[in-house]
Order: structure tokens, then sequence, then C-alpha cells
């Protein structure tokens, strides 16, 4: 590629991914690939039980078998003050004390509180040897009394996970003026109900959890090889745990097969690996099978909540109420409470103008996997309340849902806007999004195409959701590392993560923007404590933050360079011309090269290290609109369509905004119709801990997507003008899949039904809801 061909790879254009050419070649690093010599395998020993106390680890056996280096136990740990891993959540119960929930220890002490707890872990040579050896490992375990379901666990005389919580709430929020709802409602001309259930959901990335910790004894650092999407975190983290200095412990990250929120934090097998690797000093590593992912990384979602609308006579949205039990597990982690106690309210009005609210949600322990980031993180959870209110709520009026919607939402002329929840939104001009979606879906040609589908003998359904989402993780500061090299490259470091989202094909478009030099000249690099520190990848900021701090970097690299190429030419600054890489005195022949210039320099290299920060979240928005068909002699559902409009401000690669989208719809609608972690509420056993029992979307189940952009209002809260993306297909969905199967049911005479949907709506459900109300209008025949 030449230089003027630059102009091909800049922002706004769908260039082809840099990162596809390594993985199509299987030349892909990631974590499990990196080898290390005399590398030892962890295996961890379980709980089967969901609360049991630990009465005796009889190891004895195990450590004779063949390849067997050692067998650590939480006595293990302690003696070797290694700490719980931090999961105080920084809010409060409602008696004002502070949030309880039991220590987490990397190895269960004493008593276990989930399924597929750690108790143990054999370290041997192969991973036969010690799976094999932690087969032997006998623990007697007394089975102590457990809850699985948050409603259970917050009644009367249920199973306590913590002492201290004698009620299993380990804190609560109370957001809004309970007064002033409650005056709202009195006054209201329509009162909306629904009882709702963003059910327990598994991330299930195409990688397994993978970590290598190698000690040297030499300089006593530790090297923690993983796939994860923070690895700053995860050192830090690490630090706390193991009582080290940042210092000593690197984290180097390759590529990463997927991560959704659940690769965001430390997770007890990373402590025992590094524990064992520093005590043996030999390299030790732990892969996650897929049932271990089932039963031992962090789920999502799980809250219950009874949510009410009020609407004066005219379809004005007086006051919102909502009343909700989160299910954090045994743990109350502070991303998991976080998640459901402030980050989900933050978007709970959406882009309706809702000035009286009255949330009120409480952190429920159970013994279950403790919850944690799934992608949205809150934002889907609230999306999908009060959608689902909106839809009800036009049903109950007899206004036009899209009325109903137009009527109530945000105007242009009142941004910037403070919701309820005092979050201000800098920008967005959501009827015209709505509008836009209606047009692009066809929505007022419903009638023809339903009645094709009854000629057919199915039921059609309309479904829409028009919603925004906070993106930023409220970190908005990050450091860039830019070097231009005599050797003709330019090198991008930051301490963002890809996973998969194009963060290198992204940066690289930003980067050729500011240099004018051709795209293949341009490494981005990822994934080394050691090099670059930060929040990571999270929170849709990787471009909305990482990509602004990029181009800042890139625009202050050059201007160094600049001053450089001036003195060098013994020109003024204001002389020098800079174009597709090179340096000009305008008006002579005079000039030198970019990489020439650096190759100039001591060291043969202009570096610069940039810290930069954007202003305030981005607020993407959209409106989703779904078809929807069903046999009603069999309750199962086809998605015949799928349209959306989405305003993510500017567009630095079309494809790939559009790939986000479409793949977190998937996830979305994968929410709405099929997946679903199960609890059994006697045994506490998981029910769905393989791909053969938890089903993932698959792509039957995909539409045909038309996913476009509205990037006629940029973000006013960055130099790009740019939103997060990443998350924005999944927030919509969820909730435009459900109110399509919900309105196919109404058109029907089911609209109770319609009511009491609960995700995910597999067949036999959908053929229940019909069921009940064909036997209602038949009694009322009689």
């Amino acid at each position: 590629m030449t230089e003027v061909a630059a102009s091909r790879f800049g922002s706004g254009k769908s260039v082809k991914r840099v990162e596809d050419d390594a993985l199509l070649r299987g030349e892909g690093r990631f974590a499990d690939n990196v080898r290390a010599a005399d590398e030892l395998i962890a295996c961890f020993v379980r709980s089967p039980h969901p609360h049991a106390r630990i009465d005796r680890i009889d190891a004895a056996a195990a450590a004779k078998m063949p390849g067997v280096v050692a067998i650590v136990t939480a006595r293990d740990l302690v003696d070797a003050k290694i700490k719980p891993i931090p999961n105080s959540a920084d809010f409060r119960r409602a008696d004002g004390g502070p949030t309880q929930t039991p220590l987490h220890h990397a190895l269960a002490i004493d008593t276990v509180r989930y399924v597929g707890e750690a108790v143990a872990a054999v370290i041997a040579a192969t991973p036969l040897a010690a799976r094999e050896a932690a087969e032997q490992v006998v623990v007697d375990y007394v089975p102590l009394p457990a809850v699985v379901d948050a409603k259970a666990a917050v009644a009367g005389g249920a199973p306590r996970v913590v002492a201290d919580a004698r009620d299993n709430v380990a804190c609560e929020a109370r957001l809004g003026s309970a007064r002033d709802t409650d005056a709202a409602f009195g006054r209201a001309a329509h009162v909306v109900t629904l009882d709702l259930v963003n059910q327990r959901v598994a991330a299930v990335p195409i990688e397994p959890r993978s970590t290598l910790a190698q000690w040297d004894a030499k300089t006593k650092r530790l090297t923690l090889r993983a796939s994860c999407q923070t690895p700053t975190g995860l050192r830090d983290e690490l630090c706390e745990v193991l009582g080290m200095a940042q210092q000593d412990v690197r984290v180097l990250v390759g590529d990463v097969g997927g991560g959704f929120g659940m690769k965001t934090s430390l997770y007890p097998e990373d402590v025992v690996v590094a524990f064992a690797s520093r005590k043996l000093a030999r390299p030790v590593r732990f892969t996650a099978e897929r049932i271990e992912e089932f039963l031992a990384a962090s789920h999502g979602r799980d809250i219950t909540s009874r949510a009410e609308l009020a609407l004066d006579a005219d379809g004005r949205i007086l006051a919102l109420r909502v009343a909700s039990l989160a299910n954090v597990g045994a743990y109350a982690t502070p991303a998991g409470v976080v998640i459901q106690l402030l980050i989900g309210p933050w978007v709970q009005t959406s882009v309706y103008d809702i000035r009286t609210i009255d949330v009120g949600i409480k952190a429920v322990l159970t013994h279950t996997l403790p919850t944690g980031p799934y992608r949205g993180a809150g934002r889907p959870e609230a999306i999908y309340i009060i959608e689902r209110l909106i839809d009800e709520a036009a049903r109950a009026t007899g206004i036009d849902r899209i009325a109903l919607r137009r009527r109530n939402m945000i105007r242009p002329e009142q941004m910037p806007y403070t919701n309820a929840m005092d979050k201000t939104y800098d920008s967005g001009r959501f009827e015209q999004v709505m509008d836009r979606a209606l047009a692009l879906a066809d929505w007022q040609g419903f009638v023809p195409r339903e009645a094709l589908s009854k000629r057919r003998g199915r039921l059609r359904g309309q479904g829409i959701a028009t919603f925004l989402e906070w993106t930023g993780a409220d970190v908005f500061e990050e450091t860039v590392d830019v070097t231009v090299s005599g050797s003709g490259r330019i090198e991008i470091f930051t301490a963002a993560q890809s996973m998969g989202q194009s963060l290198a094909t992204t940066f690289t478009q930003l980067a050729v923007d500011v240099f004018g030099v051709a795209a293949d000249r341009i490494d981005v690099r990822f994934g080394d404590t050691d090099r670059a520190t930060g929040f990571g990848s999270a929170g849709s900021r990787s471009l909305f933050v990482v990509g602004s701090a990029v181009r800042v970097a890139s625009e202050r690299t050059l201007t160094k360079a600049h001053e450089l190429a001036a003195r060098l030419l013994e020109a003024a600054e204001a002389d020098i011309e800079y174009h597709d890489g090179v340096f000009a005195i305008a008006g002579t022949d005079r000039h030198i090269g970019l990489f020439e210039l650096a190759g100039r320099q001591a060291g043969e290299r202009i570096a610069l290290a940039s810290t930069s920060a954007v202003g305030a979240p981005s607020w993407p928005n959209g409106c989703h609109v779904c078809e929807v068909e069903i046999d009603p002699d069999t309750g199962a559902i086809e998605l015949d369509g799928y349209w959306s409009v989405n305003d993510v401000g500017r567009v630095i690669n079309p494809m790939v905004v559009a790939g986000q989208l479409e793949g977190g719809a998937l996830q979305g609608i994968g929410q709405a119709l099929c997946e679903r972690i199960v609890y059994d509420a006697d045994s506490g056993q998981v029910l769905t801990a393989s791909l053969a029992d938890y089903a993932l979307p698959h792509a039957r189940m995909s539409p045909s997507f038309q996913m476009t952009m509205d990037d006629s209002t940029p973000c006013l809260t960055n130099p790009m003008g740019v939103k997060g993306v990443g998350e924005l297909g999944t927030i919509g969905a969820t909730p435009a899949v459900v109110n399509a199967v919900a309105d196919a049911l109404a058109r029907n005479g089911c609209a109770s039904g319609a009511r009491s949907l609960r995700m995910p709506l597999v067949s036999e459900r959908v053929w229940r809801a019909l069921q009940d109300a064909d036997s209602a209008r038949a009694n009322a025949v009689a």
C-alpha cells in the first residue's frame, strides 16, 4: 500500500479488518496457545453441594498418584497469608449498615456456598494426571439448607447465606422520591402493572478462561498470561490478594475469543495458579472446561421486578415505580451489585421525559454462582422493563403505541437533558430515529403481512423498542503511547483490550486519518501491563474513550514531529506543511519524510506518552423493530424480519458497527427466546451446565437483519463525536422481540398471556399462553 492509498483506509470507510489475516491462518495467540517449559496443570476439586460445611479434606491418596506435584487447599492459602478476593460493594442495607456478604476466598474455607465452588486444586504434570488425582481427593461435607431463588431467599425462615444478613439482603438502593411517586399514582387516570423477570444467563464465549502463571525466582516477579478484558484491573486485584507490589506483577493478554463482560474480574483460579507458581517456582496453567464455565464463570442478569407506570388521561407518563430483587449469588461482588443497583437505574427512564420515579432494588444473596457483567450490564434489564410497560400501557389505554412513545419522548430542544437519576444526555433525536426505523421496517404495511401469515395458519406480531444506553464505564481518562520509528513503523500501545470488536482496525483508521500513511505501517498493540495501564475494555468505552485518546495521541505526536521537522529544515513551524507522511517547506522542494525524521532522532524514534480524557459518558440510542410468526399448534416462534436505526454518532467503520449491532442483537434474541441458567430449587444443582442443556441462539434463529446508522447527531462529549456501540444491539433486541410476541398474542385474544410472558419464550410457554386463552374463552361461552 502506498502512502497515497492511506486516503482509502481512513475513518468512515468499511475497510477489511487488519486482525483477520493472522486469525484465518491459525496464527492467533490465545491464552492456551502459549506454552511454558516445564509447565504444570491445575485441576480443581469443586463442591457438589449448594451449601455445606466442609468437615474434612483427605488428599493423601491423590498426592501419591503419578505426576502429582502438589495439592492446594484453603489452609495453604491462609498459612501463606493470601487474602480474600475483594468483594465489598460500597452500598448500604436498609438499616444503614454496610453491605453484608461472605468473605470470598479463592478456595472455600469451612463452608461452600454454591455448586461448583472450588475447594482444592491438584497441580500435576499433565491434564490427565491432574484430573485423575482430583477425582481421588476426598471431601467430607455436611449438607446445609440452601436457597437459589431471590424471592424465596428474602422470605421468612429462608436459609441464610451469611449470618449477619438475616433476610439475605446484602444491600439495597432506593432511588427517586417515594412520596412524589405515590402522589402521581394517586392522580393517574391509568396505572399499568407488570411482573417481569430478566432471567439468569451465561456469557459462553467461544474461548473459555485460561490462565498461565509464571514465577521468576531471580527477579521475584510474577507473569500472568490470561484471557481477560481488563489486564490492569486483573493485575491490581491479584496484587491485593497476594500482597505483592504492582511493579512485581505483569499481566499479558493476547487474542481473546470473546468476553462479553465475563472476563473483567479476578477469578479464584487465577489466585490459586499464581500462588502455586510462586510456591513451586514452576509455571502453572488452568484452562477451564465448558462445564466449569457454566458452574464457575460469572453469570449475568437475574433480576425480578414489579414495575408500574402511571399515566394521565392523555397518555402522558406521570411516574414510574419499580421494585426489584437482584439475585447476586453467594458473594455480593462490587460489579454484580453496582450493575443492578446503580447502572441499570441510570437508564431506567430511557428516551422518555419521566421526571418522577421510585426505584427500589435489593441485592439478594443466594446459594448460586455470583453474577457480574454481561453484555449491556444493567441497561438491558432496565430497558426491557420500560419498553414492556410502554407497550402494555398502549393496550390498556387504547392509545397507539407509536403515538404513546412520541407523546412522551424527550425532544431535541430539551438537550442537554438531565434525567430523574441526575444523568445528563448531551444529545439525541429520539423521535427522528424512531421515524426512520418505522419507515425502514414498513411499519404501516403490517396488515397485509399479517393477513398472509393468517392464511398460512400463523399468528403474526410486530414489536418495537425505542431506547438509549450509557457508555464509558465512567472512566474517562486514558493514556496512549505512540512511537514513530526510523524503520518505517508507527506503534500505538493502549490499555484497551481487543476481544473480537475490531479495535486494531478501528484504531488504525484513526491513526491513518492523522498521519496520512499507509495502514500497513501502523501496529496497534494491546495486553501488557508493563507497557500500558488503564481501565481496559468494558462498558462500550473502547472507541468512545480509548479511540478518542488514540486520535489525540496521534495528533500530539504529529505536532511534536512538526516541531522537529522545522528545527531540522531550519524553517519556521508556520512554514512547514505536512501531507501523506512528508514534511515540506511551503513553496520549496525541501522536505523530509516522517520516518526519515524519526531515524535522525535519539534512539531513531519519535515517542510520546499522551494522556487525555473525554468529557462525560456518551448516550447512543436506537429504535429496533421486529416481526415474528407463531405456530399456534406448537407455540414455536420464527423471527421474520428485524430492522433498526441506531444513533452511534460519527461512524468510523460502518461494517464493524453493523457487525457489532448484529452480534449484540443475536445475544438479545437469545435471552428473549432460549437462554436460561436453571438451578433446581430443591437440590441447588445447575440443570443447564452444558451446551446440550443451555440453549444458545443459532443461525436459524437469526433473521434478515437490516441494521442502519443515523450519524446526524454527533456526541458532544468527545473530540470525534462518536458514541459507544458494543452493547446497543443487545439492549434493543430483547424487548423488541418480546413485544412482538406479546403483540401477536394480544391481537389474537390472548391479552392476559401477553401481560404474563416470561423469558425465555420457549414454545411450551407460548403454547400454554394460547391454550389458557382458549380455555378462558370456552369458559366464558359456557
